[in-house]
């Protein structure tokens, strides 16, 4: 009888590692049915804050950051906010005249954050811009420069790496008050931002001819990283890995297919292996879940070992937005600093 075992690997490493504070801003031009600005606001991937063009208003998006920010903090984000979406607006106009464009919907991404490694100290900030799924800027910290790849943004790559005053004021800004923003907020946070959830591990599949998808969902923090083995070697071949994908519960959610046929399936033993930080869990999973009732049995392995927490980039439904051919991507953004620049 052919075997599946799926493995579910943690570790004791509840707080500790890399933290986090990302902003993402969307602006979307006139044309569809979605705010022409939005913006998120994340602490460990998790998101604390959002603000869109429609409602006007930053609003607290978790307990800890309403109860330790008053009606002040708020006013100012939201002040803040409503200049970067006329901002924006123009980003998006001045991009269509460079890039030669009359009409069409069209969209100016920007994100930027920073992260802090609560062991050894180490900081690190970032911020990127992209212009209809496109990168179209990005700041070099330790070059101190910005770098655009398309020619349509040399002019304000020129403009900006002219003024070293900018370019040291964001130095200061991601080095020092987007560090002190997120240490004050993972404070405000830590009864909250401290839980480990570990995932919950399913295998599903449609039907016995189709493929075998690892689902791994309810898990607290986000880093989890999602494997598969044939035989007891790693295997990489036929293998989609899903997006990291948020719950309504604050938890998250992540996926990997493996597309095999039913006489590999069955001469083979495939094992999915789920690593994330956080306590042992002993799960009872006994079969692949399939749409019409039929099922196979499967092992269950449980084991424990240090896992590799990944930094992983989420995407928000609702919120973001990625512009791909004829679809939509997302973007990212920040706090209290680094509003964006109007492209000149």
């Amino acid at each position: 009888m052919r075997s599946v075992v799926l493995l579910l690997l943690g570790a004791q490493l509840a707080y500790a590692g890399t933290h986090s504070l990302k902003y993402f801003y969307t602006g979307v031009s006139r044309g569809i049915d979605f705010p022409e600005f939005t913006a998120v606001g994340m602490v460990d991937d998790g998101q604390f804050m959002y603000f869109d063009s429609n409602s006007m208003k930053a609003v607290p998006k978790t307990e800890w950051i309403r109860q330790n920010e008053g009606a002040a903090y708020w006013d100012r984000q939201t002040q803040g906010l409503i200049g970067t979406h006329q901002t924006f607006k123009n980003n998006i106009q001045i991009a269509m005249e460079r890039f030669n464009q009359s009409k069409g919907v069209h969209t100016f991404q920007e994100m930027y954050g920073c992260e802090w490694d609560d062991q050894t100290g180490t900081t690190n900030g970032f911020r990127q811009e992209g212009y209809d799924g496109e990168d179209f800027l990005s700041l070099d910290l330790k070059e101190e420069r910005w770098i655009s790849s398309v020619q349509q943004g040399f002019p304000t790559v020129q403009k900006w790496n002219n003024d070293r005053a900018n370019l040291e004021g964001r130095k200061h800004y991601f080095s020092t008050v987007c560090i002190e923003w997120l240490k004050k907020y993972l404070e405000y946070g830590k009864s909250s931002l401290q839980k480990t959830v570990s995932p919950q591990v399913s295998l599903l599949q449609k039907d016995p001819s189709s493929p075998v998808t690892c689902h791994a969902t309810g898990f607290y923090p986000s880093g989890v990283t999602i494997t598969w083995m044939k035989n007891g070697q790693d295997h990489h071949e036929d293998v989609d890995l899903g997006e990291l994908l948020p719950n309504e519960d604050g938890t998250f959610q992540k996926t990997s297919t493996i597309r095999v046929t039913p006489d590999e399936w069955k001469k083979n033993e495939f094992s999915c292996v789920v690593e994330h930080q956080g306590k042992t869990v002993t799960e009872t999973e006994d079969k692949i879940r399939t749409n019409n009732g039929e099922s196979v049995s499967i092992g269950i392995i449980v084991g424990a070992l240090a896992a590799v927490v990944l930094l992983i980039i989420i995407a928000v439904a609702g919120y973001v937005v990625y512009k791909k051919k004829q679809g939509f991507k997302p973007v990212s953004a920040s706090d209290d600093g680094s509003n964006s620049s109007a492209r000149t």
